[in-house]
């Protein structure tokens, strides 16, 4: 699986962006997806997840209700919209995908396939 992440940019405080992920492949539907962020200085950090099917999904504690995970399994695309952006989400932020044999989330470290960053800077 190829992924390809876009939609980053420069935002003001309380503004909000939209990720896409593009994946290559005929098995995108087979995978489930994550969003991590790396700030300069820091390590990585999960963001949000979603299931195979979109049915399930999980959410680091600082971006619970200001960011949405979704996906569209027919255009291979996975979707983070954050809004309410803070300074302190000023990140590049990264797609990554994981094969699951059925609908569930799985560990955090268990991401196989990784996309390129896109930065998202969050002006105050």
């Amino acid at each position: 699986v190829q992924l390809q992440a876009s939609g980053g940019g420069l935002v003001q405080a309380g503004g909000s962006l939209r990720l896409s992920c593009a994946a290559s492949g005929r098995t995108f539907s087979s995978h489930a997806m994550g969003w991590f962020r790396q700030a300069p200085g820091k390590e990585r950090e999960f963001v949000a997840a979603v299931s195979r099917s979109g049915s399930r999904t999980s959410y680091a504690d600082s971006v619970k209700g200001r960011f949405a995970v979704s996906r569209d399994n027919a255009k291979n695309t996975v979707y983070l919209q954050m809004n309410s952006l803070k300074p302190e989400d000023t990140a590049v932020y990264y797609c990554a995908a994981e094969f699951t044999y059925s609908d569930y989330l799985p560990a955090r470290h268990a991401y196989d396939y990784w996309g390129q960053g896109t930065q998202v800077t969050v002006s105050s």
